[in-house]
Formats: structure tokens, sequence, C-alpha cells
């Protein structure tokens, strides 16, 4: 009689989506990849998690993490007490199958209310499948599930302050649409094991190496890369996807004439010269720009669970910015906000930014986000929207004049400012940032920075990142103005 093979809820959900996945988790943990996107989600269900617990109070978690087996018989005496029982992580197996419950309630011995918690702001379709796995196991098990909800995010919920979060998940009632997957559940479970039984399985890259989550597996599967790969190309992986279909894998192998995209076809010619693209007519947009020059950066959070009173769920929050202000006469100065986090921070950053940016001149930005940010702090603030509008006429994006007039083989098919200051400068880049050296840091950094639990020093240490990271941001943009408008030497072979 063969050995049983165990599978997780996690598991299967990897095998759902891609059968290979699941087969390289099992046999291959260690090619494991893991994106910073993918761990800032992780960061966001956990603080969701944890809110969610909140919410059932009184109830028991049970951890052992690493040590299944004790979560199992902790679980099972727990439910074994009289009474009501609240479990946060409960763990339960059946038939090789292990499930970890994120809130399970038993107010009568008659049956439980289970509810998956989510961090998105609606029901996706891959999610009853994660119900209808715990509810495949409840069952063998012989418990009766009298309810089944998956919470999610509701986005219209306003926080009030003091740690009240009622109202901030939307419960869902999903008993009969996972009943109804059951019979569904179960061939899954016997085709996952098959699989994991079965040499590696051959499956051709496509839609499911991202939807609905990033594969960690993709570089494995992707394989090794020429030293130009069609994945560098404007269009992203549908288009490097058709490339290689096509049976080209370097950029310099598609032929002259076969690209109809304008930036993708420069982006080959340079791979090809090895010498970079600059238009002039770069120079002539900013030539017709006046003084003084305003190099602009906002950073934001947009927390899940919200920090501030009167704050929604993943509505952006202005904390910091950063202006480098340039006059014609070629003086530099720098002036800079970041909040302490002792009240909601984007009305102080609304005033300041305001008194800062003056009435006049250009303000320069790098992508649409600041515009987008300011507009939001005018709705926010009535009072403030006729000067918060002014500084939205006056906002320049430097970004599509970099994506249309300049291209280096350097920058590896990206316009981000990461990616194309070391190509047209040396000696400043991002590398010597380590705390906070991306955008997607600042959110996590700032609110360790604020919070009551962190020492003065790690606050001091914090700060200076943070203002040390948005300063780049803008000096960024003044090398790149620069260099694009010819006043910077050009740029390094």
């Amino acid at each position: 009689m063969s050995r049983q093979i165990y599978l997780s809820k996690s598991k299967l959900i990897s095998g759902w989506q891609c059968e290979k996945r699941l087969w390289l988790e099992k046999h291959k943990p260690e090619l494991v990849e893991i994106s910073p996107s993918t761990q800032a989600a992780f960061a966001v269900g956990h603080s969701v998690g944890d809110m969610a617990q909140a919410l059932f109070p009184g109830g028991t978690l049970i951890k052992h993490d690493h040590e299944l087996s004790l979560a199992l018989k902790e679980t099972q005496s727990l439910l074994a007490q009289p009474g009501p029982v609240t479990l946060y992580e409960g763990t339960f197996q059946a038939d090789g199958v292990l499930i970890r419950a994120d809130i399970l309630e038993r107010s009568s011995r008659d049956g439980v209310r289970l509810v998956e918690v989510k961090a998105a702001t609606k029901v996706k379709d891959y999610y009853l499948y994660d119900c209808a796995i715990q509810l495949w196991v409840m069952e063998r098990l012989g418990i009766n599930v009298q309810k089944l909800e998956l919470a999610h995010i509701n986005n219209q919920f306003v926080y009030k302050g003091d740690k009240e979060y009622q109202g901030l998940l939307t419960y869902v009632d999903v008993l009969e649409e996972a009943r109804s997957l059951q019979s569904e559940v179960g061939a899954l479970i016997d085709e996952m094991r098959a699989a994991l039984v079965d040499d590696e399985p051959d499956i051709e890259m496509g839609g499911h190496c991202t939807s609905p989550f990033e594969c960690p597996f993709y570089s494995y599967c992707e394989g090794p890369q020429p030293e130009m790969p069609v994945s560098w190309l404007p269009g992203g992986r549908r288009a490097a996807n058709g490339l290689r279909d096509a049976g080209y894998r370097d950029i310099r192998e598609i032929p002259e004439d076969y690209l109809d995209n304008e930036v993708a076809e420069r982006c080959r010619r340079v791979a090809i010269t090895g010498e970079p693209f600059l238009d002039s007519r770069a120079a002539e947009e900013l030539g017709q720009l006046g003084w003084p020059r305003y190099y602009f950066d906002f950073e934001t959070l947009a927390p899940a669970v919200p920090v501030f009173a009167d704050t929604s769920p993943y509505k952006a929050q202005a904390f910091q910015w950063s202006c480098h202000i340039e006059h014609q006469n070629g003086e530099l100065e720098h002036e800079e906000f970041l909040a302490d986090g002792k009240e909601p921070p984007m009305r102080a950053c609304a005033e300041s930014l305001i008194e800062v940016l003056g009435n006049s001149g250009p303000v320069f930005m790098y992508s649409n986000y600041e515009r987008t940010v300011i507009r939001g702090l005018a709705r926010l603030f009535p009072d403030l929207c006729v000067p918060l509008n002014a500084l939205v006429d006056r906002l320049f994006d430097l970004y599509p004049v970099t994506k249309d007039y300049f291209y280096h083989p350097d920058m590896r098919g990206s316009w981000s400012i990461k990616s194309v200051l070391p190509a047209i400068t040396t000696g400043l880049d991002y590398r010597d940032l380590t705390i906070v050296s991306s955008g997607m840091m600042a959110e996590p950094i700032f609110l360790e920075m604020i919070d009551k639990g962190t020492t003065d020093a790690r606050k001091s240490e914090l700060r200076i990142a943070l203002l040390a990271y948005c300063e780049r941001d803008t000096l960024a943009m003044v090398k790149l103005a620069h260099y694009l408008e010819g006043r910077e030497p050009r740029v390094k072979n």
C-alpha cells in the first residue's frame, strides 16, 4: 500500500493555478523566488488577519506553525471543551488534506461558523475554492459547518480611530457555492496527488504564470535568458511571449520592420548598435519651460487597515514629499516634509507643499501619480482646493518625455527613474540606500517609524532613511532634466 501524499490548502490552490508550480513547491522548493510585490502582499494579508482576530475577541490563536501535529492536537483539545469556542488559525486534517481556518466560532455544539479573511475589496472566483477546500475537510471530520463566510475589505469604511474596526470587513455567505464545488475539490485532490508522484510536468508558460498569483518559479520556468532578452521590450510579458512563440529570444534576432511599436523598434536598434538614443526634441520641450523649476515627489501610504482617523482602506494618504528647487542662475535648493505620525499627515503635507511650491514655475514629476495625489488632497480639503488645483495646472511629467526621446541599453527596457539614473550619470544611484531603496518600502518603514513600540533610536534611523530616499528621487529628476537638455555631460558609454 502506497504512502499517503499530504496536501495543504495552499498547496492545492498552487496546483489549481498550475500543476508544475505544485510539483516544484514539493520537489524543488529551493528554486522559489519571492518578489518584493509578493512580500508586500503577504504583509498586507497578515495585517488584515490580525485585525480580523480583534473583531472576534476572546479567541485562542493556534500557533505551532512549524509543528502542525501540535496545532492539530491543540485545536482538537479546545473543541472538545464544552461551551462557546473561538479559534484563530484552527488546524484540521482529513484524508491527508490540512487546512488552517482564519476564524472558527462555535456558540453551541450544533455547529460552527467559519470565516475566511481576504485583503481584497471584493470576492474573487478562486476564493471560493479556498472555502470549498475548508468545507471538504470539515465535513469529513464530521463537523457541522452552519455558516461559511468570506470576509473582504469594505473600501467604503471610514475609520474613526481608537482601534474601532467594526465595519471594515464585509461578510459574504458562500456556504452554498462552496458545497456546489465539493466534487471539483475531490477531483482536484486526486489530480494533484497523481501529479506529485509523476515526473516534473511539462507545461507551457502563459497567463497562468501571473494569474491569479505571481508564480515564484517564473524565472525557473523561463530558463536561461540571452544577453538582451525580448522581455526587455515594451509590451510586457504578453508581447514577450508572442515574440518567443515566433522564434525570437534575443532582441537582436528580431528583423527590421518586424515590430510595429515605435518605442520597441527604437529599443531594438539601440540593442543592435549599442549606441544610446537621445532626440533633440527633448531639449526643445524642456527649453520652453520657465523658472524657477520645482522637482517634486510624494511618498504615500494606503494601508488596508487604516491607521489615521477619517481615512478609508487603500486610499492614498500623502505623508512625505521632497522638492529640489532650481533657479535660472543654476542655484539649487532642497526642501522636504515628513510627517511625525502624531496626527493624520495629509493636511500638514498639503499646507507645506503649497507654501514651498509658490505661485509660478513648472513642477516636475515622474509619472502621473503626483497629479492624482494633489487632486485627492484638493477634494479632501476644500478650503485648499484653489491653490492645490493651481499646482496641478503647473505639473510637467518628465516620464513621457524620457520614454519618447531617450533610451540606453543599460536601462534594460525600463524607464523607471531607478533604471534611467545609472544610465545618464556615474556615482549616483540607489544602491547605497539600504533601509529604503524603493517606493514600495516607504509605507511599511513609515508605519514602523510612527509605531509606539519603536525605540527613539530606531525612529531616528528610519526618518533619516525615508528622507534620503525621497531626496534621491527628486535629485534624480534634476540630473535627468539636465541631461535631456544637454546641460550634463553626454551619457557614459
